[in-house]
């Protein structure tokens, strides 16, 4: 794994190795069967449909393009090719070959995209189910338990498992835990029976035990999918004659220390460690009907910039780990912005504006959840109003420039009804209220002064900027900020930025990524594990992990 290539998150089904999509009305079909040659590392074959990130790039991908380009789906079905096997979980082989840094952004892509599942359940109307049909461990167990109902077959060798403990020394990464608890609601002693027993449960047990929904036997298991799926499609408000829109390949430029995009620029400076990120508003005129918007199509502007800030996001986090800062900034016309926020909210219950939407929460959620020191820059041409404003809101600090002589070129902040919980964060708050810890006051205060520009003092006075220096200072501060927080432990850094972006209220999705930090830095580098002798570097070689029995 020296200096590999770097990592791709864009694809298409022609591309696809692991997965096959079917569509047949209402009801798509996400069949598994990993091709074993194809990881995206040597090192290691993809065994009894295990997965790596390549893996989970494409049911990314396909998911994507369920929501847009098949609008009359309401069920999407996930289920293996592979005889007696669903899915046997991350390939171990390959979390044993990799680093750390590796290992975290695909226990963090994962979690996103098994979260993206219950987001679309909850927000867009599009149902999941797993049809079990072989055995099924660890991450594919998680998989499962993502969907909103899981359908196994009885056919006595068939089972569920989590056996991360007991063979790997490690915990279920991608929210297994979590979800059996909070989700599925899985008596504790059961819960502690079941992740410490690497054989699992299956049948009968499984189902009493709340582990999965339903169960049938073999010759009515087909039968029983379908049967599940179109009870699941009537729970749906997905049209059955939407238009969908293709998703069309991003017009993208990557250079050594740029990514290029039609509406995003990133530039990194290696010597600083730092990549700024400027998103730029929509020029010309925008849709405002959804004739306009379906002829549009992907490049209707918020869906466009979206998936362009999606891929640059997790471009920047898995292949420029030495890059600590992302800072963040706009530019454009305001108004532009609040023209388009007035449409997504007009029509906010059509479904592609809808699924635009959520592909744009989702996205800023990404931005919640990266280990990178976020600061927004707020200069002279800026535009950080409703939508975009929301990037200012991620950050850990907003520094906004203070021209109090020079009023007409002073920059401005907008907030709209957008900034009010269009894009709830994880937390299921929007960020205004993450900020102002719901307090009453300071919200209405805020929007009091929705849709006017806010200079810099302004925005200082309503808690909406960390610091508004003027234009003698400007320079110095914010080279200074940027300076010190280079030099301060990255380490401890992802650990501060977590625990200050998610205070207050916790969901599962908080519960999830806050429990995966805790084993990701500390169980996953701890000797049991990665040792010489730990059980992840041992599984398969018919050695017996040597465990330092202290208890910490």
């Amino acid at each position: 794994m020296n200096q590999p290539q770097p990592v791709d998150y864009q694809t298409h089904p022609s591309q696809y190795r692991h997965w096959a999509l079917r569509v047949e009305g209402p009801i798509a079909t996400l069949v598994a069967d990993f091709d074993e040659s194809a990881g995206l590392r040597p090192g290691y074959k993809l065994k009894l449909n295990s997965y790596d990130l390549g893996v989970d790039i494409e049911l990314n991908d396909a998911i994507n393009r369920v929501r847009f380009e098949h609008p009359q789906v309401r069920t999407v079905v996930i289920t293996s090719a592979k005889e007696k096997v669903f899915c046997s979980g991350a390939n171990i082989f390959m979390l044993g070959v990799s680093s750390h840094a590796w290992k975290v952004n695909f226990c963090k892509f994962t979690n996103e995209t098994r979260n993206g599942l219950e987001d679309s359940s909850a927000h867009s109307g599009l149902k999941f189910l797993a049809a079990v049909n072989g055995a099924c461990a660890g991450g594919g167990y998680e998989l499962a338990l993502a969907c909103d109902e899981i359908l196994l077959v009885d056919d006595r060798s068939s089972a569920v498992s989590l056996p991360e403990v007991p063979l790997l020394g490690v915990l279920p990464g991608t929210g297994g835990l979590t979800r059996v608890t909070d989700k599925k609601k899985v008596r504790h002693d059961l819960a502690d029976l079941f992740c410490t027993s690497a054989e699992g449960v299956r049948g009968q047990k499984a189902k009493d035990w709340r582990l999965v929904d339903h169960i049938a036997k073999p010759a009515q298991f087909a039968a029983k999918v379908q049967e599940r799926a179109l009870e699941l499609a009537a729970l749906s408000d997905r049209p059955v004659d939407g238009l969908g829109v293709t998703l069309t390949p991003l017009t993208r430029s990557i250079a050594a220390d740029t990514l290029d995009y039609p509406n995003l620029h990133v530039a990194i400076d290696r010597s600083r460690r730092t990549a700024s990120l400027t998103i730029k508003a929509p020029t010309g005129t925008q849709p405002s009907t959804i004739a306009e918007i379906e002829a549009a199509a992907a490049n209707w502007y918020p869906l466009q910039m979206a998936r362009e800030l999606e891929d640059a996001i997790l471009s920047l986090r898995t292949n420029e780990l030495d890059i600590g800062i992302w800072l963040i900034r706009t530019e454009g016309d305001r108004a532009a912005v609040l023209a388009m926020d007035e449409t997504l909210i007009a029509h906010q219950s059509h479904w592609l504006v809808r699924e635009t939407i959520g592909l744009l929460r989702r996205t800023l959620s990404r931005l919640d959840v990266s280990s990178r020191s976020l600061f927004a820059l707020i200069e002279p041409g800026s535009c950080f109003s409703g939508t975009l404003l929301e990037l200012a809101l991620a950050c850990d600090r907003i520094y906004h420039l203070a021209l109090p002589d020079d009023r007409a070129h002073a920059p401005t902040i907008t907030v709209d009804s957008a900034n009010f919980g269009l894009y709830a964060m994880a937390t299921d708050q929007s960020r205004l209220q993450r900020r102002f810890y719901n307090e009453q006051l300071a919200l209405d205060a805020v929007r009091a002064r929705s849709g006017q520009a806010l200079d810099a003092e302004a925005a200082f006075a309503l808690g909406l900027c960390t610091s508004c220096p003027d234009d003698i200072d400007w320079a110095d501060e914010t080279r200074i900020a940027i300076e010190e927080r280079v030099s301060m432990s990255p380490d401890a850094l992802t650990g501060l930025e977590a625990n200050l972006r998610f205070n207050g209220v916790e969901t599962m999705f908080t519960r999830i990524f806050g429990r995966l930090t805790a084993w990701q830095n500390w169980i996953f580098q701890r000797p049991n594990a990665v040792g010489e002798k730990g059980a992840l570097k041992v599984y398969g070689k018919g050695e017996k992990a040597a465990f330092d029995w202290n208890r910490v």
